[in-house]
């Protein structure tokens, strides 16, 4: 490392911190590993072991035309497992569009070395609605995200953040620096990956994946999210796994990694045991 090459060739950045029970932290669309440093560095200090790593397509990772679906991305986890010695006992959190791969890696790969997993702003089981997910988003809107970030990605991006971070008229939860911070690597990102990634984490039911979370599982939701609406992610993972933790934020919009990053930290730490 800094980087692993993946079964079908892909280069992934990958931070390693410090030492203990690792604990791998996966990114959400548009950004990077980045994006969970100050949870890492706690995380590190108290004494885990912190793996972190670009998606493919993303941040200082390679970016090839192809693998954005989700057996490809939980795969692409293993790689980094494995190739990081992670055997035994390791747990697995995955921001909005990573705990896709949270889902997918622990049905595709059995949960191999997991102890323990997490599911933070998370679009598990689904986004899209349907009857089955009436709280969802319609398809003719996702279909609309995808239209504009092939007109105007910038334009698009610029709006998005605001957003994604609460910022209104009256609400400024996080500074305009790390709004423009997060633009700026979100436009680094492959144009092909970001639509690609957009439609998978937009359409994909991870409804049957559910039943693979048999290891002490923590939900963290916003309760005025925006991007991942509550009602049709985190509200239905506690229905099918009844044993997950479920913690919502009151208020609390998707990015809440940093507008409400030190009590994340608290939850992160008491959930991990220290």
């Amino acid at each position: 490392m800094p980087y692993v090459k993946t079964r079908d060739g892909t280069d992934l950045y990958v931070k390693d911190w410090g030492s203990g029970r690792p604990v791998v932290l996966i990114h959400g669309w548009p950004l990077s590993a980045d994006s969970w440093d100050p949870q890492a560095m706690a995380l590190a200090e108290a004494g885990h072991r912190v793996i972190a790593y670009d998606r493919r397509g993303f941040g200082r990772s390679s970016q090839p035309w192809s693998g954005y679906d989700y057996d490809t991305l939980s795969d692409d986890l293993a790689d980094v497992m494995a190739a990081a010695g992670v055997t035994d006992g390791a747990a697995i959190i995955g921001f909005s569009m990573g705990g896709g791969e949270v889902a997918r890696y622990m049905s595709r790969h059995g949960g191999k070395g997991v102890a323990m997993t997490g599911l933070i702003g998370s679009v598990v089981p689904g986004m899209l609605k349907t009857e089955a997910n009436p709280h969802g988003v319609p398809p003719e809107e996702l279909d609309k995200i995808g239209a504009q970030i092939a007109t105007d990605r910038a334009k698009f991006f610029g709006s998005f953040l605001r957003d994604f971070y609460g910022v209104g008229l009256m609400s400024h939860p996080v500074s305009e620096e790390t709004v423009n911070a997060s633009w700026n690597v979100a436009m680094q990102a492959s144009l092909k990956a970001t639509l690609e990634c957009a439609k998978s984490f937009g359409t994909t039911d991870f409804v049957p994946d559910l039943a693979a979370f048999t290891v002490p599982t923590l939900v963290v939701h916003g309760t005025a999210d925006a991007t991942v609406p509550i009602g049709a992610t985190a509200h239905r993972v506690k229905e099918h796994v009844p044993s997950a933790q479920l913690v919502e934020y009151e208020g609390a919009p998707h990015g809440l990694f940093a507008t409400h990053g030190n009590r994340l930290t608290k939850d992160l730490l008491t959930f991990l045991g220290g």
